[in-house]
């Protein structure tokens, strides 16, 4: 039985952090479809088009019929233990840090077996539920869990290094004054968070309320002192930081007054995000590997534009986009310190600069949900709302038909 994960002590300042390692990452082509899955919290396998033969591991030719047409394809979850066993000695470095390390072999309900990361409350002969989740490099790694909920389940050890949990940690949410904001903060003391600090920019203005248990602080994303001041303060401190900041104003390329909104959606967002990583990056980077301390995710909340640009936001869409060719960058950085960064993609919010858009849209709870589902299960990419899903969906199918459907009217 899994013990409860305990309120992580207070770190000792004199003690050397330790340096991050990572698993081993290297992954052919084909095995980085499984990386795709595991990101999109998907259990999927390549499927043959020609046999149904289902392949694993990844390879670029079918096994049975020699088939180049090798998909992925979601699959039943269902296996069984066929056999396990638990390494004391490894020979790599991450492994060896973290022995003793169980793994077990699980024959698929879909034929294959499967070398997995096993939990403790699994053992030879029990059913399972498998996953794809992302290891601290970045890569896809096959877990094993019970089928039924077990008592502290997702305290397990091996667990927690392939998720974000927000249990006990020290939580940043940017922006306090748009209502996603402070749902996220609320959700997150509710997910189990041990601090979470709300940041509110020109907080000698009002503010709506927030939660009593949320601890506010003074931030201004497109202020580099304000980011500067904050960092020196708690930037030692931050496990996850969510960055929630939105502003968001119609207007297209050609409209009279486009460069003074595009000015203020730069700064907020795209140098906001920039003053972000600068600040508080490093820091988190460097903690990756500080045991029940350990810095583990950085959250993106984005637009569904960023995605698509569409006709009236073209410049929104257009700063969207441009913040998530950051995110990739700030990935590939802080991948090496193992800490995760993940883009939860929002459909129109219930908010009044949205009130122009038809349904449907998507409340302040659903993205402080979906971001707290992803913590916990290690996603990478989260798609909240049927609009964004609807989109991506159509992006994927036919990219130059979205491109003209969603300007048609410019």
């Amino acid at each position: 039985m899994t013990e409860p994960l305990s309120p992580p002590k207070r770190k000792d300042p004199l003690k050397r952090t330790a340096i991050p390692v990572l698993p081993p990452s290297m992954r052919s082509r084909a095995g980085q479809l499984l990386t795709w899955a595991a990101a999109e919290g998907r259990f999927a396998l390549q499927k043959c088009l020609e046999c149904g033969h289902v392949a694993y591991p990844p390879r670029d030719a079918c096994p049975e019929c020699l088939s180049e047409h090798l998909p992925l394809a979601d699959i039943s979850r269902g296996g069984e233990v066929v056999s396990e066993s638990t390494i004391e000695i490894s020979g790599e470095v991450y492994f060896r840090e973290r022995a003793p390390w169980r793994i077990g072999m699980i024959k698929l309900d879909e034929g294959p077996i499967m070398v997995a990361h096993l939990h403790g409350d699994s053992a030879k002969g029990d059913r399972v539920r498998m996953s794809l989740q992302l290891d601290v490099a970045g890569n896809a790694a096959a877990f094993a869990r019970p089928v039924k909920e077990t008592p502290n389940m997702a305290d397990d050890r091996q667990w927690r290094t392939m998720v974000a949990d927000p249990k006990f940690r020290r939580i940043l949410v940017t922006d306090g004054r748009a209502p996603v904001g402070r749902a996220v903060a609320k959700a997150l003391l509710d997910a189990g968070a041990k601090t979470v600090w709300l940041g509110i920019s020109e907080d000698w203005k009002p503010y709506p309320p927030v939660d009593p248990r949320v601890n506010v602080v003074p931030l201004t994303v497109d202020d580099v002192k304000s980011c500067e001041k904050l960092a020196g303060a708690i930037g030692g401190k931050v496990d996850i930081l969510v960055n929630t900041g939105d502003y968001m104003r119609p207007g297209d390329i050609m409209d009279t007054n486009v460069v003074t909104e595009a000015r203020e959606q730069l700064n907020r967002h795209f140098l906001g995000f920039l003053h972000l990583a600068h600040t508080f990056g490093g820091g988190m980077r460097a903690r990756g590997a500080d045991g029940t301390n350990s810095a583990v995710a950085w959250v993106n909340v984005l637009s569904a534009y960023a995605l698509a640009n569409t006709h009236p936001y073209g410049t929104y869409s257009a700063v969207q986009a441009a913040c998530l060719s950051l995110s990739h960058s700030l990935r590939g950085e802080m991948r090496h310190g193992g800490v995760r960064v993940t883009n939860v993609f929002s459909g129109p919010v219930e908010d009044e600069w949205y009130q122009e858009l038809t349904p449907p849209k998507v409340g302040p709870g659903a993205v402080a949900s979906a971001i707290v589902k992803a913590l916990r299960e290690g996603q990478e990419d989260v798609y909240v709302g049927d609009f964004v899903k609807d989109l991506r969906e159509r992006l994927e199918a036919n990219p130059k038909g979205l491109e003209r459907e969603m300007n048609s009217g410019g």
